[in-house]
């Protein structure tokens, strides 16, 4: 080993070699006279090359335009000459299937290769024999071994105990025996599954709705309470619904769940039920943004905005007189503290 450290550089698959037709990633490093030249980042980055020729199927007018030093994108292998070592690569063959295909094979070993590598480290191991112990295995057995790792996140000893590993030893009559032995120590299990489960457990998704709700009748802040009610009894155990006021007319429907589809069912249904109660008293529901995903970015941006509008509203209350507040603020008061089941 060079240095004395681990040897943490490795392919992520068992093959050495793309195979012809396969939709590889690949990031380019430079363009020469007849075409690019590119690392395949799923093979420990050997080089490839793209002809000018299978860039575009129209004519090129402008490579750069087409392709650019440090980009990484998927493309089509054409021809591999694992003896010379060259491969040649394609950029107008690959569909938009292929690539769809590729990105997400590539994001998950990706991933799977990041976990393996800090363990290889920590263990301090080449990747390669942890790759030989472990991942490959895993990948033949699963398809992906970004699959079994899933599964590892809370049954780790179903999926690494039955993993063994070969090894040659010379008896004491000098003839070599082969012995079989667990792949996994505990040592490399305890990293493994921690380093799993830190990356690899899901993290719910905040899924968010935006509405105008309106009820001039007599009641109305008591209807659109109850309209809020209904909203909010429309969640479930995984996927609870909460629904807050920005300022009249606006609330916003907030839920969190592991299940992304779930999550905006539940949101929709929220709507519904809370469309149907303020229509029965007359009064009115307009969806301004329909259920979507939300970031975390999306959602400080969203508390800042509430923020302000808060003091905007605190500052005309305090500039009104107390009759003009009883009309419009009562939309308001309702509901900051409206019942909402925490």
């Amino acid at each position: 080993m060079a240095g004395g450290g681990p040897n943490l550089e490795c392919r992520m698959y068992e093959s050495r070699y793309p195979e012809v037709d396969m939709a590889v990633m690949i990031q380019v490093k430079n363009i020469a006279d007849m075409g690019a030249y590119v690392s395949l980042l799923e093979y420990n980055n050997i080089e490839g090359m793209i002809l000018f020729s299978e860039l575009s199927r129209r004519r090129i007018r402008s490579v750069n335009s087409l392709i650019r030093v440090g980009r990484t994108e998927p493309v089509m292998v054409l021809r591999v000459d694992k003896e010379k070592g060259y491969i040649d690569l394609s950029k107008r063959r690959v569909s938009e299937e292929d690539i769809a295909q590729c990105e997400e094979r590539y994001n998950k070993s990706k991933l799977v290769h990041s976990i393996m590598r800090h363990v290889a480290e920590t263990m301090n191991m080449d990747l390669e024999d942890l790759y030989i112990r472990i991942g490959w295995p895993l990948y033949r057995k699963y398809g992906h071994a970004f699959e079994a790792f899933k599964v590892i996140v809370n049954d780790p000893d179903t999926i690494l105990d039955p993993l063994t590993y070969e090894v040659k030893e010379t008896g004491p009559d000098g003839q070599e025996v082969t012995k079989v032995i667990p792949a996994v120590t505990p040592e490399i299990k305890v990293s493994l599954i921690k380093n799993i489960r830190r990356r690899m457990t899901p993290q719910p998704l905040k899924i968010r709705a935006d509405i105008e709700m309106k009820c001039f009748h007599f009641d109305g802040v008591l209807h659109i309470k109850e309209a809020m009610r209904k909203a909010e009894a429309s969640g479930t155990e995984d996927c609870p619904v909460k629904i807050k006021l920005v300022a009249p007319p606006l609330y916003v429907l907030t839920t969190q769940t592991l299940d992304k589809d779930q999550g905006l069912s539940t949101l929709h249904k929220a709507i519904e039920a809370c469309t149907k109660e303020i229509e029965h008293h007359k009064g009115k529901l307009v969806v301004k943004e329909a259920p979507r995903t939300v970031s975390e970015r999306d959602d400080k941006l969203f508390l800042e905005q509430l923020e302000n509008l808060r003091r905007e509203n605190l500052e005309k209350s305090g500039d009104e007189n107390s009759e003009e507040e009883d009309d419009t603020g009562m939309g308001d008061a309702d509901i900051d503290n409206a019942g909402l089941n925490e």
